[in-house]
């Protein structure tokens, strides 16, 4: 199948406020998670503890994913199959199946 690559520019999402202030705060919190991780590095911290924080920043990227995904399903996807945009269930799988390496 000749899949088009659609420029992440081209589509939009609107958010809500809220929404928009909730995603915008967890990934703040995961950047200074990853700050962190950096300082550990810096100061040479035992590679376990690494580990333990870097585990850490996975978890919280995940939760964020799911959050996402969450939003997306029930606004974007479910808005393009009302239109009858049925790609849109290919496209949802193919970030899914990302998602889930």
């Amino acid at each position: 199948m000749n899949e088009e690559k659609i420029c992440c520019h081209e589509k939009k999402t609107e958010r809500s406020d809220e929404q928009r202030k909730r995603l915008l705060n967890r990934l703040r919190r995961i950047e200074g998670q990853v700050r962190g991780l950096q300082t550990m590095i810096e100061n040479d911290v035992y590679c376990n503890d690494i580990l333990i924080q870097s585990s850490a920043v996975n978890a919280a990227m995940n939760a964020f994913n799911k959050e996402l995904l969450t939003n997306h399903i029930h606004t974007c996807v479910v808005r393009d199959i009302r239109e009858g945009k049925d790609e849109v269930v290919d496209e949802l799988t193919a970030i899914m199946q990302k998602l889930m390496k």
